[in-house]
């Protein structure tokens, strides 16, 4: 059965949004960079690459507790690219996403298994994907690249 969410943002002053949640969470101030904003608040982009990077990572941990296995400190960095479209409107043209998993790959159990299924559990990044293109790479403590 299809689930709805809602949110509402609301200007308070300028560029300057309260995102309200509703009674699920504290509300928080968006805003745009200069010239037009202020930098008050995360941007848009920001707001983008958080919910991106949140559900990577916590895919990433569900696939790893399928398997009874520990990350200990998983660490997401998610970095855009923005350039100009045909139209000269600036757009999100791409985002990488950096995983680290906080233990060296040898102290991990079915992680191979684990890292071919953890990105279909995203639901953000699977959509974001369908207009965005996403690189993603999972790396152990010592910074090699597991995929």
């Amino acid at each position: 059965m299809p689930e709805q969410l809602a949110i509402t943002i609301t200007q308070t002053t300028d560029y300057k949004f309260e995102v309200d949640f509703g009674e699920l969470f504290a509300p928080i101030l968006a805003d745009l960079p200069p010239p037009l904003g202020e930098s008050a608040g995360p941007s848009p982009e920001h707001l983008l690459m958080a919910a991106v990077a949140n559900c990577l990572s916590a895919s990433l941990l569900f696939a790893l507790r399928k398997f009874k296995q520990n990350a200990d400190a998983i660490k997401t960095t998610v970095a855009c690219t923005l350039d100009r479209n045909d139209a000269k409107r600036v757009r999100v043209t791409h985002l990488n996403a950096t995983i680290n998993l906080g233990k060296t790959a040898d102290q991990f159990e079915h992680l191979e298994r684990i890292l071919t299924q953890f990105e279909d559990f995203c639901t953000v990044s699977q959509s974001v994907q369908a207009g965005i293109p996403l690189t993603i790479r999972v790396e152990d403590s010592t910074g090699a690249t597991l995929k």
